[in-house]
């Protein structure tokens, strides 16, 4: 931007510093649409994992291709990105646009489901996995468009709230993503089955791949913004900073692709070592691991309904009580779902008391998302230490809680991270997706230490996790205040 562009942006921002901008909802609804597929392709991803397991006769370390395959492409897409970026001297979504690299994702990803089918014909394993790595490259793309964009439709103290409702699209989409892929893979039959024939998995995929390419045209018709203007959060000018060359030059950013790494570690690493927590310690046979298991994703969504609360505009008395009904409905639908599938869920109501604990923090950081993250680690902390010294079902509950606490961390740190980033905020958006890559290093490195210490004393990875997060919390307060940007009062993100 030139010193008459900045100007001109600060003479309108500061004419609107009263303004409180509402989320666009229109346009929030058809962004998170994608949403809705990153967590329905993710989850459905491990429905593959034995059907390719039995019909390549892969051993169970082979079979974890399918995840490695899956979310390698997004650090490497957002490496493309990156170098594409500099090789043309421009951001490729200020050049393409917002929404035009959304859909340009999702055709990508079509082309990578569409892969499925013709693997399926020749039962090549690998053009299968080769078609999950396209199918993450488009992922790759759509977060670093769809993330920025969803901070930007509204109010900046809303936008971390609009991330986590964001996510709470994406947690239903990794609840009936599984359910639909097995029953089109396997279909409704509960008992012995033969064997798994790999061309079981074309109709599904070829459906998902016209589904994309649907979304894609719905998208390009929609009010989504194709471009959003540099990000200015102050009218004071001594805050605007435009001479840096690069995201790097930002200690936000930086500061915030660890935490983005450690977070992503750490949620994926507590829940896979979980069910090998839970048969060696509590003695709980494999069959029965499930609703454990089930308890600790369905967290992740009764913390971001919560967090969710502050986007909607309501009086404050009224959102403090949804902010209790919002995580006990989340939970409801929890039991509901296990009572179904014939699950004895009366140990669960204990969990009542948990979420409580959630809920508190979430209303003492009043929607500041340097301070959810900084309350939410230090209890994820607390819940950490409890289940690595005590036993039986308080240490399970314990150790599934950390679901609780991670729910809305991804939005917090995402919005931190961005802040203050103006024209270099594409840029920093490739970055952190780049750093999903946490989750497969973390949960490796917590399986070794394991073999090391033990299981139970293994979630000392976790705690390192969370102490970073805590810490990162602090010091990026601090960074973005010594910036001119507050975050308990900050009235936009952009100038729309």
């Amino acid at each position: 931007m030139q010193s008459a562009d900045l100007v001109a942006a600060t003479e309108l921002m500061a004419s609107r510093s009263h303004e409180k901008l509402k989320t666009k909802w229109a346009q929030f609804g058809a962004l998170i649409s994608v949403f809705f597929f990153w967590g329905f392709v993710a989850a459905s991803n491990d429905i593959l994992v034995p059907v390719f397991q039995e019909s390549f006769s892969l051993s169970p370390a082979a079979s974890q291709f399918v995840s490695l395959a899956f979310y390698v492409a997004y650090t490497i897409g957002s490496v493309l990105y990156v170098c594409i970026s500099k090789m043309l001297g421009v951001d490729i979504l200020n050049r393409i646009g917002y929404k035009n690299g959304i859909c340009l994702g999702l055709l990508i990803s079509a082309i990578g489901t569409s892969m499925f089918y013709l693997a399926a014909l020749s039962g090549t394993l690998n053009l299968m996995l080769s078609g999950l790595f396209v199918v993450g490259l488009g992922f790759s793309l759509q977060q670093i468009a769809a993330n920025p964009l969803a901070i930007v439709l509204g109010d900046l103290k809303t936008s971390s709230q609009r991330l986590t409702l964001a996510g709470g699209v994406n947690n239903l989409g990794t609840t009936i993503g599984p359910l639909l892929v097995s029953l089109a893979i396997f279909g409704r039959g509960t008992g012995a089955r033969g064997h798994i024939a790999i061309d079981s998995v074309k109709m599904p995929y070829l459906v998902l791949t016209f589904a994309f390419i649907a979304v894609a045209i719905f998208l390009k018709f929609s009010s989504l913004p194709n471009h959003i203007a540099p990000s200015i959060h102050s009218v004071d000018r001594q805050s605007l900073d435009l001479d840096k060359k690069s995201a790097f030059s930002y200690p936000q950013l930086i500061g915030g692709m660890l935490a983005i790494f450690f977070y992503v570690g750490v949620e994926v690493a507590t829940a896979s070592n979980l069910p090998q927590y839970l048969r060696q310690n509590l003695g709980i046979l494999t069959q029965d691991v499930a609703p454990y298991i089930s308890l600790y994703w369905a967290s992740l969504m009764i913390g971001r309904w919560t967090g969710a609360v502050g986007i909607f505009e309501t009086g404050a008395n009224l959102k403090k009580l949804l902010k209790f009904l919002a995580p006990y409905l989340a939970f409801g639908i929890f039991l509901g779902v296990n009572a179904i599938a014939g699950h004895n869920i009366a140990q669960f109501l204990v969990y009542v008391f948990v979420i409580i604990v959630m809920v508190l923090a979430d209303i003492l950081s009043k929607g500041n998302p340097a301070k959810i993250l900084l309350y939410f680690s230090i209890c994820a902390i607390c819940a950490l230490v409890i289940g690595m010294n005590t036993g039986g079902i308080v240490s399970a509950y314990a150790l599934i809680s950390v679901g609780l606490f991670c729910s809305t961390l991804w939005p917090c740190i995402f919005t931190v991270a961005l802040s203050g980033l103006g024209r270099h905020i594409n840029q920093g958006s490739s970055l952190l997706i780049m750093m999903i890559m946490g989750g497969g290093i973390v949960s490796t490195l917590q399986g070794a230490v394991a073999t090391q210490i033990g299981i139970q004393s293994s979630y000392i990875v976790g705690v390192g996790c969370f102490v970073y997060l805590a810490a990162y919390a602090v010091f990026v307060a601090k960074v973005l205040r010594a910036q001119g940007l507050d975050l308990d009062h900050l009235e936009t993100i952009s100038d729309h």
